[in-house]
């Protein structure tokens, strides 16, 4: 597995990364043998990156990856979680000292750990950017020995602009993929200039990008891709990226036509994110070892080809821009 800079933290991750939400809950069920197995499946194909949250099963996703690395012994990777979304209601005057010490402390016993290698700010409320007194609580924790470094996950492309204004933001978690391009625009150029780590999510679009899926496609109750369409419980550019549901499927046909020979689609959407190198690592979820691996051998693909990589922009422009682009 190759291995790229993050930021300035002087470490080192793999490009493709371990996402966590799907072991944790809102994809349907993932039973914890299955979620165990998918997890060594990744760390055995080489993934030193995993990305999790508190709120993702209520914490059973940290549970999950503390056992497995429980189980390994040995180095651990880097774990990132997140945190914020606890609060109920999501408001800004709610990432208070108090709060983000308590998370800090319960992602503390779910990870077993002493101190977590990264916390990001689980999408918050956009008044929080212009709060540096919440940066400032980020760094007593970092000076407190709680947490190694910090950042944010982030919707929109200015909430991370804004974000990496702050000196001691390493990271910027961001969606990335086929149907969601803007942040290729001045956001990585910012990012590279700053040396700030960049994590790409939703890196499939929540499956579409794996040429799989079709009109009649049904998904279980608790999946967010049955629940969320049109951001009933959060930001609905999560799900599916925000791209129509039938706008997206017609442009995976056209995608199709460019996927090389016996590769998977899948593969292919994901060595098209790592041809951007301001991205550190990409973080697809995977429900079993079989999806870890392989989302882990989508690194060992050749270089798209710059007609491809052509393609797929005029693709956007065209098709999928009009839906999403202003949006985030």
């Amino acid at each position: 597995m190759k291995q790229r800079v993050f930021g300035r933290t002087g470490r080192s991750v793999s490009e493709i990364g371990f996402g966590a939400w799907a072991i944790g809950g809102a994809w349907g069920d993932v039973s914890p043998q299955d979620a165990k197995a998918a997890l060594h499946a990744a760390l055995d194909e080489g993934m030193t990156f995993i990305d999790t949250a508190d709120v993702y099963g209520d914490g059973r996703s940290e549970q999950l990856i503390a056992e497995v690395l429980k189980e390994r012994g040995g180095a651990r990777p880097f774990v990132a979680t997140k945190l914020g979304r606890r609060a109920s209601p999501h408001v800004a005057e709610a990432y208070s000292k108090e709060n983000l010490t308590a998370y800090v402390e319960r992602s503390l016993r779910n990870l077993q750990t002493d101190c977590l290698d990264l916390v990001q700010l689980h999408c918050p409320p956009p008044a929080v950017y212009y709060q540096p007194e919440v940066f400032g609580y980020l760094d007593q924790l970092a000076a407190d020995g709680k947490i190694r470094h910090y950042g944010v996950s982030v919707e929109k492309v200015e909430e991370g602009l804004k974000a990496i204004e702050y000196p001691n933001v390493q990271s910027v978690q961001i969606i990335y993929n086929i149907f969601r391009q803007r942040p290729a625009g001045l956001f990585f150029a910012e990012a590279k200039r700053r040396q700030v780590g960049v994590i790409a999510r939703v890196p499939l679009a929540s499956g579409l990008l794996t040429g799989k899926m079709h009109a009649a496609s049904a998904f279980a109750a608790d999946d967010h891709r049955a629940f969320n369409r049109n951001g009933e419980a959060f930001d609905k550019g999560e799900t599916f990226s925000g791209v129509p549901y039938e706008v997206a499927l017609t442009a995976v046909e056209e995608i199709r036509r460019l996927v090389p020979g016996d590769t998977a689609m899948a593969q292919f959407a994901l060595r098209w994110i790592l041809m951007e190198d301001a991205v550190s690592t990409v973080i697809p979820g995977a429900r079993n070892a079989a999806q870890a691996q392989a989302n882990a051998r989508a690194g060992t693909l050749p270089a798209l080809s710059g007609d491809t990589m052509s393609a797929l922009r005029r693709l956007y422009a065209e098709r999928i821009a009009p839906h999403v682009h202003q949006l985030w």
